[in-house]
């Protein structure tokens, strides 16, 4: 085969079944001397030099690279075996993120076997092989994912009925991660992907940082504008971090921006504060990092961020900051933002609520009133 370089006329042997080559790729000559780098293969952060238009495993042909992180890369490839557009995780050859990502196969291939009917938004892994050193994770394809998608919409955020249709979606994810308790620990709007460009049908991806309740490890985890204050108090965790996360994201899908977009951990309680008030007496006694964030009577420190701006508790409502009207959207965002984990809606709390059980424009229930100020903005592309 004149176009195998010299290392794959041998590798290609291992392999039972060959379904491509990479014929036209501008393959990389590897080099059995040069062992630190994998022969050649990687980079020196152990990440996989990707070459179009060739294969992984002969059999999948590299079409484009779709993303890159911690981890390693995601490329989009066709599979000749199948005839299918896979979307394949290639973790960084490095003993640390090879095993966060067993772990993550562990957790897709348990969802995979709790949702047989693909009925819970779960990104659906097809398959994990290795290839040259690196572990390599098959999913389905999907499309771009709702930062991506706010952007598109010039950050001017969308209507209630579109949001209230992706909340029901999130909590259908949710709430099978809360029935196996399985916390994300990293759910965001760029972790949340449209299935196709013109439709409101989600998935949730990157379960890369996940844990069970009960195997927890790290004790820093969730990107910073979505973490929850127990996790930045360093409080012990559980599934309601992912609920906490849920609510952040539903406020930014309606205003365009991120509710509390924090410069440093520091700056991120203060924004939290700013809007739902200090945290009980209970929880700051508990809290393993309450030195950075109170004095030593309970205070709140205030720091001025990096443009001066000093953040006041309790100083905004949420109503205020979302310039919203809506007292069932406002009273379901305002319970998944609980200061304490053990009064924050649960999932199937979520589903039951009046603003998503119901028709959505019903705001008869005066249990569930909130301080109201401006009236409702967020513009509407039109999603089927």
């Amino acid at each position: 085969m004149p176009y195998l370089a010299p290392y794959e006329r041998t590798e290609i042997l291992e392999f039972p079944q060959v379904y491509f080559v990479g014929p036209q790729s501008k393959k990389h000559q590897a080099n059995a001397e040069q062992v630190a780098c994998n022969f050649g293969y990687d980079d020196e952060r152990g990440d996989y030099k990707i070459i179009s238009q060739d294969h992984l495993a002969f059999r999948y042909e590299i079409l484009e690279i779709m993303g890159k992180g911690s981890f390693g890369q995601v490329v989009k490839c066709f599979d000749h075996r199948t005839g299918n557009i896979l979307a394949i995780k290639i973790i960084r050859n490095k003993k640390r993120f090879h095993a966060q990502a067993l772990v993550e196969v562990k957790i897709l291939e348990k969802l995979m076997k709790w949702d047989l009917d693909d009925k819970h938004n779960n990104v659906r892994m097809t398959h994990h092989f290795y290839f040259r050193n690196h572990l390599c994770i098959a999913f389905e394809c999907l499309s771009i994912n709702l930062y991506e998608f706010i952007k598109s919409n010039e950050f001017k955020g969308f209507s209630l009925g579109l949001i209230r249709r992706f909340s029901i979606q999130l909590l259908n994810s949710l709430s099978l991660l809360y029935k196996y308790k399985v916390v994300h620990c990293d759910l965001k709007p760029e972790n949340v992907l449209l299935k196709h460009p013109s439709k409101s049908y989600i998935k949730v991806i990157d379960f890369g940082s996940s844990c069970l309740e009960n195997e927890k490890v790290y004790t820093y985890i969730q990107s910073r504008f979505y973490r929850s204050p127990e996790v930045i108090l360093g409080l012990t965790y559980n599934t309601a971090i992912d609920m906490w996360s849920l609510g952040c994201i539903l406020a930014e899908l309606f205003t365009g921006y991120p509710l509390f977009p924090g410069e440093n951990e520091q700056e991120q309680l203060a924004c939290i504060m700013e809007i739902q008030g200090v945290p009980s007496k209970y929880l700051v006694e508990k809290s393993t990092r309450k030195k950075l964030f109170f004095d030593s009577y309970g205070n709140p420190r205030i720091v001025p961020n990096s443009k001066g701006k000093k953040r006041r508790p309790g100083s905004r409502t949420l109503a205020q900051a979302l310039k919203c009207s809506d007292e069932l959207f406002l009273d379901f965002v305002s319970r998944c933002l609980e200061w304490d984990p053990d009064k924050r809606l649960n999932p199937e709390q979520g589903l039951a609520h009046p603003w998503v059980a119901g028709s959505g424009d019903n705001h008869s229930h005066s249990r569930y009133a909130s301080n109201i100020t401006k009236p409702s903005s967020g513009s509407s592309k039109a999603l089927s």
